[in-house]
């Protein structure tokens, strides 16, 4: 069986479970902190973001090649979706998410349109990006983190899913999370507290925010020995 055939047939199987409801796990810190509406699928009209060349530097700092596996959590309207599928190219895959159902429909069917055979759309929960295990290369979350209301149980329950040598992007606007934004900061804090290390950070004042780039360090750590920033 082909690489790509192995893929396909993961988030084939994988997506049964996705529809699953999973209750807020209560060993798991709250945030101290607000945050934002989930106001709008998109951050900004994809004309704006490509004359300010967004995706492409993204895509570029994140190291993205061809056969890489990558899944776009909070994908919205598809921007990044769209974007990642021909750079990964035929042998790689993206897997985007959403978690209204709506939004991951209208998404679904422009993947269809656009005739994006590596794509495959799904719906996530609030706290569990329901992925695969040890699937992919890059995960990206983009104007989306200060819209997770659990950051340390999303994280931990995402962490699994990342290759060895996996990252996770974020691209975040810098501002108070309940302004549309997640300063750096904290952002950092809450990936250490669930065993990510940053390696990566660059400011984008054209976007007025920044990009930054996790990797996984040491074991996971139980739930309950979570230290939430702000103690």
């Amino acid at each position: 069986m082909t690489r790509r055939a192995a893929l396909l047939l993961l988030f084939a199987s994988a997506g049964c479970d996705w529809l699953g409801g999973a209750d807020d796990d209560s060993r798991f810190p709250p945030a101290d902190r607000p945050v934002s509406d989930i106001v709008a699928s998109q951050f900004s009209d994809e004309e704006t973001r490509d004359s300010q060349n967004e995706a492409e530097r993204v895509m570029e700092m994140a190291e993205i090649a061809p056969g890489m596996t990558v899944a776009d959590i909070g994908a919205g309207n598809g921007y990044y979706t769209i974007r990642l599928a021909p750079r990964v190219g035929e042998d790689g895959r993206v897997l985007a998410q959403d978690i209204i159902p709506a939004t991951r429909d209208r998404l679904a069917e422009r993947v269809t349109r656009e005739r994006l055979d590596n794509v495959s759309v799904r719906l996530g929960e609030p706290a569990d990006p329901m992925l695969p295990g040890d699937s992919f290369d890059r995960i990206f979350m983009v104007h989306m983190y200060h819209e997770i209301e659990s950051p340390y149980e999303f994280l931990w329950n995402m962490r699994p899913a990342l290759r060895a040598d996996g990252l996770v992007i974020v691209v975040d606007a810098d501002r108070p999370t309940n302004r549309h934004g997640t300063p750096p900061d904290l952002l950092r804090c809450e990936f250490r507290a669930v065993g990510y290390t940053e390696v990566a950070y660059r400011a984008m004042p054209e976007i007025g925010g920044y990009f930054a780039a996790f990797r996984k360090q040491g074991a996971r750590p139980e739930p309950e020995d979570i230290v939430p920033c702000g103690q």
